[in-house]
């Protein structure tokens, strides 16, 4: 029984080392019609009617969920914030997952970090969840908007 809750264990493990900070898919919006009438999905400005909606980036905006006591979140913050400072018209915003709930609930955010890559619209294109590396955010900024 030991061999088999350790062989589950290390399986867990290298998935989560394998999957943590990987881009891939989007959420659906929840409520997303309820904004300026438009469809739900992705097509939506995640930021519509937020304080964040006037930070978006000129060609794409990293967009980070994070919480106060997340050792990853800060390794994120700074991947991110590097990516942002190197990478023109890309903007790194952070918000705080626990105060800002109704947000990370529509957006169906489930653990921190989260970041979601953000169009030059607001329109998310794909997430990860963990800590990406720099090389996959810049992957994924090539694929949003053309950026590297």
């Amino acid at each position: 029984m030991l061999v088999v809750a350790v062989a589950a264990a290390v399986a867990l493990g290298l998935w989560r080392a394998w999957s943590d900070g990987r881009f891939r898919g989007t959420h659906e919006v929840r409520g997303a019609s309820a904004h300026e009438g438009a469809p739900p999905g992705p097509s939506v400005n995640v930021l519509a009617s937020t304080e964040y909606a006037d930070a978006l980036g000129e060609r794409a905006t990293l967009l980070q969920f994070s919480t106060a006591f997340c050792a990853p979140c800060r390794a994120a913050r700074q991947t991110l914030a590097f990516v942002a400072e190197r990478v023109p018209g890309v903007a790194h915003v952070e918000i705080d997952a626990e105060h800002h709930l109704e947000l990370v609930r529509r957006l169906g955010v489930v653990r921190t970090p989260t970041t979601l890559v953000l169009d030059a619209h607001g329109r998310e294109s794909t997430r990860a969840t963990g800590a990406p590396r720099r090389e996959q955010v810049l992957v994924a900024l090539e694929s949003v908007a053309g950026l590297g």
